[in-house]
């Protein structure tokens, strides 16, 4: 903590921003040279923190300059993009005042402040809270954030029309599945969600349906394609009881009720819908949206006639669909001088890269192929992605 704290001041930051923009291969010069006119341990910290900032801006963007971390804060953090998008969400719901409840550094009471939302954040590690109260200065924004170190499960949380709470999923031993293990437990954290005019928790993207309160929304969300987290809300009004939201954009689905459409013989176009859609089990919507039937009661792929650009999926133009046969597929890729191939699957054991390694596409050429297990056996389809 001292030494954390000498970072925060004139010296510390002329350090580090001495440190900005070094490769890892300048660092080790640069540290002997910091090191005659510095102590080594501030020294040490400032390498650490510039090392922290270069993995964090794959989250923060330009924050991350600014930003101070530790290494868990790194790895556990909202990314800025989904701490915006739900931000944004509070604040069309009309919060005004929010407890922020296992803040971690900060970056969801980051988000909410820039919405103008005064927050209370609060996590039990000192350590944490100091990077946290750290954030809120740096970029600003200390006028709206209170940083408190308490217990959460001892808080009082009356005083605030909102409450967000961000269970911790990890132990010392690794990643907790159980939602009863998290901390605090996914029970409390629910509780909490009730207590003001609206709630939402953080839970794992892999939470069971049949974990989600019948009063909740459960929201799934993904980034680029990346499924990121999922969040139970309360209070909010939906009329549906799942969403999938994709950023950028945003584009939010609400649904959930649907009934699972049929299956049927592959048509021109496939559709691979996005993983927060299949997480929340709205593929169904999509099929709607499209026109479309499953390849496979049990598999996530739309099949149609009809081209349909929706953000939800990816569409593909087929130009083959055959029974699923290595040397039929490595003869199709030689003859048609197919070098780059993009391979995607659902319901097989065989693994992308093992595929590959077999097939030894070679050529100017580029093809998408897509293996999914089917009633009738396994199929390759062969085709390219259609853009729009």
């Amino acid at each position: 903590m001292e030494t954390f704290e000498e970072l925060l001041t004139e010296r510390g930051r002329a350090l580090l921003a001495e440190l900005a923009g070094l490769t890892p291969g300048d660092e080790l010069a640069v540290a002997t040279r910091l090191r005659r006119h510095h102590p080594a341990e501030l020294v040490s910290a400032a390498i650490a923190q510039a090392q922290l900032r270069r993995r964090a801006e794959a989250k923060f963007g330009a924050d991350a300059a600014l930003m101070y971390f530790t290494p868990q804060g790194v790895e556990q953090s909202t990314r800025r993009s989904v701490a915006e998008w739900r931000a944004g969400r509070f604040a069309e719901l009309g919060t005004r005042r929010l407890a922020d409840l296992c803040c971690g550094i900060g970056g969801d009471a980051i988000a909410l402040a820039r919405r103008g939302i005064e927050v209370l954040a609060v996590d039990r590690d000192p350590f944490t809270c100091a990077v946290a109260r750290a954030n809120a200065e740096a970029l600003g924004l200390a006028g709206l954030i209170e940083v408190r170190e308490a217990d959460v499960t001892g808080l009082a949380l009356d005083g605030f029309d909102a409450v967000f709470t961000d269970p911790a999923r990890r132990t010392d031993r690794g990643r907790v599945f159980d939602p009863e293990a998290y901390s605090p437990p996914l029970s409390w954290a629910v509780e909490a969600g009730r207590a003001g005019r609206i709630g939402a928790l953080k839970v794992a993207p892999g939470i069971p349906h049949g974990a989600v309160p019948a009063d909740a929304e459960a929201e799934w969300v993904s980034d680029h394609g990346e499924v990121k987290e999922a969040v139970l809300w309360f209070g909010t009004g939906a009329g549906a009881p799942h969403r999938a939201t994709l950023l950028p954009g945003p584009h939010s689905l609400a649904g959930g009720a649907l009934p699972d459409p049929p299956a049927g013989p592959v048509g021109r176009y496939l559709y691979e819908p996005d993983g927060a859609v299949i997480r929340a089990h709205m593929v169904a919507e999509v099929a709607e949206r499209v026109g479309g039937t499953l390849i496979d009661p049990m598999i996530a792929y739309v099949t149609s006639d009809t081209l349909v650009h929706t953000p939800y999926a990816h569409a593909y133009e087929l130009t083959d669909v055959l029974p699923y046969q290595v040397k039929r597929l490595k003869a199709l890729l030689r003859e048609r001088a197919v070098g780059t191939v993009v391979i995607k699957k659902r319901g097989m054991a065989i693994t992308p890269e093992e595929l590959r390694r077999q097939l030894k596409p070679s050529g100017p050429n580029s093809l998408t192929v897509i293996l999914s297990r089917t009633a009738n056996g396994p199929l390759m389809m062969l085709g390219h992605p259609v853009g729009g």
